[in-house]
């Protein structure tokens, strides 16, 4: 569980209405500790992947996780599925494969002279899309069109995904050969884009005692669907005071106009933050909020949460490729700039 910032809301006083919010939150804590608990269970480390997850989970978006091979991401989806009664799905994205591969297709019976749906692996609560980069843009144009829809369309008719619906997309960075990258406009969909790393010494000590022991642990549901549901619920209603939006605004115009709050890296950044950056940085900070047992957002939530939310929708130019300034760098000078209420 991450540490709750010990501030006061951005308004002085909570209301009555968020004081009885953040009661309402905190009686949820046994709950989500529950599923942390069960998924590390098998789960050593990457608490910070587990968190981003849960995050996207209660603010029903997805996640692209960047890192290299072997660093948990399958099993950390696949635990967490279970952890919450859900239904879990993998897809391993090739060169050859088609959008039908993915959300179904008509099948024709000779028999009966008429087509039946197969409906196809998108179809669960947790959909892993393996190696995402590996598939050409039309396969990924049908993931992505399922993400924002939350239904497919095969044939003549249409089909509503289940709820919740989690995708968590990953790419290998390592390697270009035979990859797709995902343009800019179709990342502005995810909602973070997490970097894993690699484990500690000691974790990585830990996982080979526990891997190479043969012993297997079987996971059980701590929750079930239902009550996801019930906390997205919630996590709506967490209050954001004002000072919190134009804090948002700042550093989402800093990127697009960055002169205007006297930072003099414009030369840097060819695109700045889309209107879904502001969208996505108070859900994410409103659910760390929730997470942290709080009914309203400070300023240290949206800290927590701006890197993974802002890292892919700034677009560099040759400049700041050739100094290697990464979109990372921009978001702290940024954040060391605008002021906090």
């Amino acid at each position: 569980m991450p540490d709750a910032p010990q501030m006061p809301p951005p308004s002085g006083k909570i209301s009555k209405e968020i004081e009885a919010l953040s009661k309402e939150c905190e009686s949820y804590q046994p709950v989500i500790q529950s599923v942390f608990d069960e998924v590390k269970r098998i789960l050593v480390g990457q608490d910070d992947m587990l968190l981003k997850l849960i995050i996207g989970l209660l603010c029903r978006g997805h996640i692209l996780l960047e890192g290299v091979p072997g660093l948990a991401k399958t099993l950390t989806i696949k635990a967490l599925g279970t952890a919450i009664g859900a239904d879990y799905s993998r897809v391993q994205f090739t060169p050859d494969l088609l959008p039908a591969d993915i959300i179904g297709t008509r099948i024709y019976n000779p028999q009966t002279t008429e087509f039946s749906i197969r409906l196809g692996p998108i179809f669960a609560n947790l959909v892993l899309a393996d190696e995402i980069n590996r598939a050409p843009a039309k396969v990924q144009s049908a993931l992505l069109e399922a993400m924002q829809e939350k239904q497919v369309t095969i044939g003549d008719r249409a089909f509503k995904l289940p709820d919740p619906f989690l995708v968590m997309a990953t790419q290998n960075p390592i390697e270009t050969e035979g990859t797709y990258p995902l343009p800019e406009a179709q990342l502005d969909r995810f909602m973070m884009k997490v970097k894993v790393t690699y484990p500690w010494r000691n974790e990585e000590s830990l996982i080979i005692d526990r891997i190479t022991s043969g012993k297997k642990i079987e996971l059980k549901a701590a929750i079930d669907t239902p009550k996801v549901i019930e906390m997205q619920r919630v996590v709506d209603k967490i209050y954001v005071d004002e000072n919190i939006k134009k804090y948002v605004l700042d550093i989402v115009f800093a990127t697009r106009n960055p002169k205007e709050f006297g930072l003099d890296i414009d030369y840097l950044i060819e695109y700045g933050a889309s209107p879904r950056a502001s969208i996505y940085l108070v859900m994410t900070a409103k659910a760390f909020a929730f997470l942290n047992g709080r009914g309203f957002v400070t300023p240290d939530d949206i800290k927590a949460v701006v890197m993974d939310v802002l890292r892919h929708r700034i677009l560099l130019t040759y400049e700041a490729e050739a100094e290697e300034v990464t979109s990372e760098d921009l978001i702290q000078k940024i954040l060391g700039t605008i002021y906090v209420p």
